[in-house]
């Protein structure tokens, strides 16, 4: 049953000009100043969501993105001054880049979180899908296999120093700690100081793929997933994927249960204005994750086309509405969107989180006004039952 409601904010700052005919993705740059304004507009997102009865507010870890799309780099950082500045929200860290990081700092940063913020700040780890952020960091990325490698063992290693008072670690990319002396004698064990003092560490991954060894690494540790957001369209297979998992190593869950499935969402008195005032929004999101893979069944002559300014008709690129019928966008009034959750709530018993996000590229202002609308007239016929 559906009780918590989310957003995910990947960082984009007020873009100005929006849609296929506005400036092209790789064409975009912004002044300093310009991009700090990610900071500000993170306050005013989580103390509306905070107001409103929201669960999550998730932020997205990115780098050198002078294009302005998703521009925060450090989660935890962010995340305990938003705590600060809120009550009952917890921010996510959906998803810390874990090939960029040391596992351990990360281990150890999300730790300090942790405490400052009474147990406030959600983990979560990704592979990341930039190149130009992962493989600056000297991580691969390109080569997919090294990728997960390195990642798989990474989290091993986390979940060993948050669960251990002490530990330690060989594989193939860390041997941890490193066979030197200290002090008068050999390091054989560490401890991670401070560990977590919210135990079990709540930890969530997206779903792209959900292939079988994706979906058994996750259930292994109990990392719950993240379906949607354009990694994935609302179609079953990585729902019934990850519950399969489960099943293969004994749990049994219901269908839904350990995720969250998000759509983009926008708010108006009818189908039609939704749409047209959505249309910009769900333009740049095309226009910045189909190079990445993220706009599926998206061709590469489309992708091609969706570079430029105009012509996407012509060039079949797919439109909003393409991506309303496979229930990854919504666009219409909040009865009608109390009406698409009940029916995905009937589909997805152990359903119980839902992220409701706006579109990358939408204002300021706009996402006040879309969270306060849903937070007035949609969430409530959920969370008050």
């Amino acid at each position: 049953m559906i009780t918590k409601f989310s957003n995910v904010y990947a960082g984009h700052v007020d873009l100005g000009d929006m849609g296929q005919h506005a400036t092209p993705a790789n064409e975009r740059r912004y002044s300093n100043a310009h991009l700090a304004t990610v900071f500000s507009k993170a306050e005013a997102i989580a103390t509306t969501m905070d107001e409103h009865g929201y669960s999550i507010l998730w932020l997205a870890e990115h780098h050198f993105q002078h294009e302005g799309y998703e521009v925060i780099p450090n989660l935890m950082m962010a995340a305990v001054h938003l705590c600060h500045l809120t009550s009952r929200l917890k921010i996510g860290c959906g998803f810390n880049i874990a090939p960029m990081w040391h596992p351990l700092r990360l281990a150890e940063d999300f730790a300090v979180a942790d405490i400052l913020t009474k147990g406030r700040v959600i983990f979560g780890v990704g592979r990341g899908y930039h190149s130009r952020e992962v493989e600056t960091f000297g991580a691969p990325i390109i080569d997919q296999e090294a990728n997960r490698e390195l990642f798989e063992e990474q989290v091993e290693i986390i979940f060993k120093a948050f669960n251990n008072e002490r530990f330690s670690h060989q594989g193939k990319h860390y041997t941890l700690p490193p066979r030197v002396p200290y002090r008068g004698y050999e390091l054989k064990e560490l401890t991670l100081v401070p560990r977590p003092v919210h135990l079990p560490v709540e930890c969530w991954q997206p779903i792209v793929s959900a292939k079988p060894r994706a979906m058994d690494f996750m259930v292994r540790y109990g990392i719950k997933g993240v379906i949607g957001g354009g990694a994935a369209t609302m179609a079953e297979g990585p729902i019934h994927s990850y519950r399969e998992a489960a099943q293969r190593a004994g749990k049994n869950w219901a269908l839904g249960e350990n995720l969250g499935i998000g759509i983009f969402f926008h708010l108006a008195d009818s189908r039609a204005k939704a749409i047209r005032e959505l249309t910009p929004f769900y333009e740049e999101h095309v226009k910045m994750f189909a190079p990445l893979g993220f706009v599926p069944g998206i061709t590469p002559a489309q992708v091609e086309a969706a570079s430029k300014r105009g012509g996407w008709d012509a060039a079949g690129v797919p439109t909003l509405e393409h991506y309303m019928k496979t229930g990854a966008w919504f666009a219409g009034p909040p009865e009608d969107l109390v009406a698409y959750l009940r029916d995905l709530e009937s589909r997805y018993p152990g359903l119980e989180l839902v992220n409701l996000s706006t579109s990358m590229g939408t204002p300021k202002a706009v996402m006040m006004e879309q969270l306060q609308w849903a937070g007035k007239e949609v969430l409530p016929k959920f969370t008050q039952r």
